[in-house]
């Protein structure tokens, strides 16, 4: 691998961390998936998001060399569809490329996930956002998604308070809550009490990506489109893949 490869590599390891961890449930199981993927080897692709296009095949045939779980909601191919589509911001025929699909395949299984997405379970989620606009958007996006949402928090002890009182099945939260503490932080003092799936909303996804400490597994970038945030609750609510990489 040549300098210039392994920098574009290096650049696109947390995009991989974000999509497999998304995947997979967990930081632990998503970070094995990745490390798994480069043990085993890359094809290369061509052109400028050659490598992060790289990793994420190889991460999907980590993926499916996993049994299938009989009580799966979500075919895996669907949810890989979905995420790579949503969180990733891939084109369908990108996606299918990087699953080794058919463009018309893929587009049929993608339009059958987003019906069972739509169908999905309804979690009870928490909002720990300071900025009340966006919470108010959140809101909104998490509500028409049929979800409900049990409290919108702005700060570190009151997203405490509402999780003691409430036991939300989901956390939504922003990292920085300006004035009102630290949002990882407050999940942090949430997770000690409770065992509650978390979805960081963040500006800087990059820095949570790193896989040098503990860091999240559901991670989505501000500005979020509403897909990218429905597709995080329900891996999240959900995780239907067996969390280690095999």
């Amino acid at each position: 691998m040549s300098d210039m490869d392994r920098a574009a590599m290096l650049d696109a390891l947390p995009y991989a961390r974000r999509f497999a961890r998304a995947l997979a449930g967990s930081q632990e199981g998503g970070d094995a998936m990745v490390a798994e993927a480069l043990r085993t080897g890359l094809s290369p692709v061509p052109g400028p998001d050659g490598a992060r296009l790289a990793l994420f095949a190889g991460v999907a045939r980590v993926a499916q060399r996993q049994p299938e779980e009989a009580q799966a909601r979500l075919p895996r191919i669907g949810r890989m569809l979905l995420l790579l589509t949503s969180l990733e911001e891939l084109d369908p025929a990108t996606a299918a490329a990087v699953l080794g699909l058919e463009t018309e395949e893929a587009e049929a299984m993608l339009a059958a996930a987003r019906d069972h997405l739509r169908a999905a379970t309804a979690a009870r989620v928490l909002i720990i956002e300071d900025e009340a606009i966006i919470a108010m958007d959140l809101q909104q996006l998490v509500e028409s998604a049929g979800h409900d949402v049990v409290g919108v928090a702005a700060t570190e002890d009151e997203a405490v308070a509402i999780a003691d009182r409430e036991r939300p099945s989901l956390v939504l939260a922003d990292i920085n809550l300006g004035h009102g503490g630290d949002g990882a932080s407050a999940v942090e003092r949430i997770l000690a009490r409770h065992a509650t799936p978390v979805i960081f909303v963040t500006a800087y996804p990059e820095r949570l990506l790193t896989g040098r400490r503990v860091e999240p597994a559901f991670v989505i970038a501000k500005p979020f489109e509403p897909t990218a945030l429905a597709v995080a609750t329900y891996q999240a609510v959900t995780r239907d893949l067996p969390m280690g990489a095999g």
